[in-house]
């Protein structure tokens, strides 16, 4: 997951109503709901907009037909 403004909201609630820091909310959330992520904390949008970047740039010319996921290395399986 992406710590967007809207779930930067969720997670800031999440922390008042748990009486944590936004920090340890949102580690929990992650631990708690996505146990298979391999960054194990939230994309920050920056991640994702280095991503965006990437795909439009010229060093990206060979880069095609490729479905490409910034989500944090989120496997649920492994086909």
């Amino acid at each position: 997951p992406t710590l967007s403004e809207g779930v930067e909201t969720f997670v800031k609630d999440l922390a008042k109503q748990n009486g944590q820091s936004m920090e340890e909310a949102a580690a929990n959330f992650v631990k708690q709901h996505r146990p298979t992520s391999l960054l194990q904390r939230f994309a920050s949008v920056e991640e994702i907009a280095n991503m965006v970047l990437y795909v439009a740039s010229k060093e990206a010319s060979a880069t095609n037909g490729a479905a490409l996921r910034a989500e944090g290395g989120i496997v649920n399986t492994i086909a």
